[in-house]
């Protein structure tokens, strides 16, 4: 019985839906532990609904702690009206049950990496690791920001509600976020196989939702453009020995038509609107990509520029200098990426070995190359880091 792999798929949706219940994260994220511990004792093979099974077992020692350690005459009437059947689900304006607690836990009055590190802890399935390698802070950091967030939300009473339709605008930044990071990790995985085709698809679907609810938004219609020009490229991403294969490597008649068409259709209808932002950017590099049998770096490198205008990042910059190196030179690139900070992200040694493998620097690759394998984490990642490092001259 794989209980593991249960856990990483119902453990966020199961305290999602008793945080709905009870309106207290903690005390559902402990039951929700407690009944998977049950569970362990219990299963020789999973129930037909596993994740049914589990909050019903957690609702119910929920209730019992509440009972039990209660004194106050609410807390009792609370555990009380878990109890009725047929209740009705809070619905409010998104219909999408994912997507609905999603806005529900980007709360204003958290931060804004505690509203998506605790989000995407308890309902993208993500772990610590996971969502620090996504921000590239410590894992402590994370794992902090999670607490203090559990803690600020039943000290000051913040009440787990749906918001209403006026509030869904306050809260779509640290939505967004949270579907990109969640594409992001399926699409390169932080460990074992490279794609975890589940979350990718999983993104996609609620893009596709938000994009119903908030169709005047063009970052919601942006951001759908920019999962779906990326997963379309997605079949040609592993090779059939299940290397990675880097973009101008891959087979591109392996690329589903279908998500690159509508992706480029979105992509115009942002244009149209004149309002351009970080993930319309982004989107609209990922057309060129995907527009014909070769990139127009020229292209890429204009609207990289503007990117980096909106968007003043290490990473932003970074993935400009590749630009820089398809349209001036490696030389040009590499003095870019020898300014950039990015303490743990393996792909700007990555980056900087490749140019200097370029510029014929091959013992400063090597050597580049090496600090990347270091601090990758995926398998997959290092053993294709490896592979160039070795084509390497040494002398």
């Amino acid at each position: 019985m794989d209980l593991d792999r249960i856990y990483r798929d119902e453990y966020g949706r199961c305290v999602a839906t008793l945080t709905r219940m009870l309106g207290d994260i903690g005390l559902a994220e402990e039951a929700v532990q407690d009944a998977f511990a049950v569970a362990l004792r219990k299963w020789d093979e999973p129930p037909p609904n596993p994740g049914a099974w589990i909050v019903t077992t957690a609702r119910n020692r929920a209730i019992d702690r509440l009972r039990r350690e209660s004194t106050r005459e609410a807390r009792h009437a609370q555990a009380l009206l878990l109890q009725q059947p047929g209740e009705p689900a809070e619905a409010g304006p998104v219909r999408d049950d994912q997507l609905r607690l999603i806005f529900t836990c980007c709360h204003p009055a958290l931060s804004a990496l505690a509203q998506t590190a605790l989000t995407l802890r308890l309902l993208g399935g993500l772990e610590v690791a996971e969502i620090a390698r996504a921000y590239l802070v410590p894992e402590t950091t994370v794992a902090q920001r999670i607490v203090r967030a559990k803690k600020k939300i039943r000290d000051a009473g913040i009440p787990y509600r749906v918001p209403e339709a006026a509030e869904l605008p306050d809260r779509l930044a640290p939505v967004l976020t949270v579907l990109y990071l969640v594409f992001n990790e399926g699409y390169t995985a932080t460990s074992g196989e490279l794609v975890r085709t589940d979350l990718c698809q999983e993104a996609v679907r609620l893009a596709r939702a938000l994009a119903e609810l908030m169709p005047g938004e063009p970052e919601v219609l942006g951001l759908l453009a920019l999962l779906l020009l990326t997963e379309a490229r997605r079949p040609a991403r592993v090779g059939p020995s299940g290397e990675l294969v880097v973009l101008a490597e891959q087979d591109r008649s392996l690329w589903n038509p279908d998500l690159i068409a509508e992706g480029h259709e979105l992509v115009r209808e942002c244009l149209r609107r004149g309002q351009p932002g970080p993930y319309q950017l982004q989107a609209a590099i990922n057309a060129v990509h995907t527009d014909g049998p070769a990139t127009d770096w020229t292209q890429v490198l204009a609207l990289y520029d503007q990117l980096l205008h909106l968007r003043p990042t290490p990473i932003v910059a970074l993935n400009r200098a590749v630009a820089v190196a398809e349209v001036h030179g490696p030389a040009a690139a590499l003095a870019i990426v020898d300014t950039l900070d990015l303490p743990g992200y393996h792909l700007l040694p990555a980056t900087r070995a490749d140019l200097l493998a370029r510029l014929d620097r091959p013992a400063e690759a090597i050597a580049a190359y090496g600090d990347a394998i270091t601090l990758a984490t995926n398998e997959t990642e290092r053993a294709f880091l490896s592979t160039r490092q070795a084509r390497l001259p040494r002398g």
